[in-house]
C-alpha cells in the first residue's frame, strides 16, 4: 500500500517541472535514509549483542548462591569477592591459544595476543515470597592483532558462561542433595534414640 501511494505522488509530481525536483530530491531523501539505517544498526549491533549478558536464577538462597559461585571460580585468578555487593571479578586471564585454535579453521589471521576477564554479579530477590538468586556471567575479551592497532574488544561466543551457570547449578543441586540425605539422617538418629 505504501508503495503504491509512493508510486503516485511520484507521478503527480513528474507533471511539473518543480515536481520532477522535488520528486528527484525525495529519491535522494529516501535512498540516503535507507543507507543511513544499515549503518547505524552495524553500529548498535554490538551494544545489543553485549545486554544479552547470560544469567540465570536459581531457586536457592543468597548464601548458598554465593557459596556455589565460589566453589566455581577457584580456580579462576580472582581480584575482587564482595559478598555484600554481590560481585566476583577475576584478573586478565590469557587465552591466545584457545582464540587462535578456535578460529585456526576460519579466514581470518591469528591473533598476537588474547585475553579475558569474567565479572560475576549475585542478586537477591524474591519469587512469591520465596528467596531465590539471579547470577549474571559477564565475559570481556580483547584482542590485539598487531601492536599498532592496540587491543579491540570483541563479543564473547557465550560457551564460558553457560558453563560457569551450569557448574553453579550442578553444586547447587549436589549441595541441596547433601542437606536431604543429612536431615534423612538425623530423623533416624532421633528415632533410634
Amino acid at each position: 500500500m505504501k508503495m503504491k501511494s509512493f508510486i503516485y505522488i511520484f507521478q503527480i509530481f513528474q507533471t511539473s517541472r518543480t515536481g520532477k525536483l522535488l520528486s528527484l530530491t525525495l529519491i535522494y531523501l529516501s535512498l540516503l535514509g535507507s543507507l543511513s539505517t544499515c549503518s547505524s544498526y552495524e553500529q548498535f549491533r554490538y551494544i545489543t549483542e553485549e545486554f544479552e549478558i547470560p544469567q540465570k536464577v536459581f531457586k536457592n538462597d543468597y548464601n548458598q548462591t554465593w557459596l556455589a559461585v565460589l566453589q566455581v571460580m577457584t580456580k579462576y585468578n580472582l581480584e575482587v569477592t564482595n559478598q555484600e555487593a554481590g560481585v566476583i571479578k577475576t584478573r586478565w586471564t590469557d587465552n591466545t591459544l584457545e582464540v587462535n585454535f578456535a578460529d585456526s579453521f576460519g579466514s581470518s589471521d591469528a591473533v598476537k595476543a588474547a585475553k579475558y576477564k569474567l565479572i560475576i554479579n549475585v542478586v537477591k530477590g524474591y519469587r512469591s515470597k520465596r528467596e531465590v538468586a539471579k547470577v549474571t556471567v559477564y565475559r570481556r575479551q580483547m584482542i590485539e592483532q598487531d601492536f599498532l592497532q592496540g587491543w579491540k574488544v570483541i563479543p564473547s561466543d557465550g560457551i564460558l558462561e553457560k558453563t560457569i551457570l551450569y557448574r553453579i547449578e550442578r553444586n547447587l543441586a549436589i549441595a541441596g542433595k547433601l542437606k536431604k540425605i543429612e536431615e534423612q539422617k538425623a530423623k533416624e538418629l532421633e528415632a533410634n534414640f
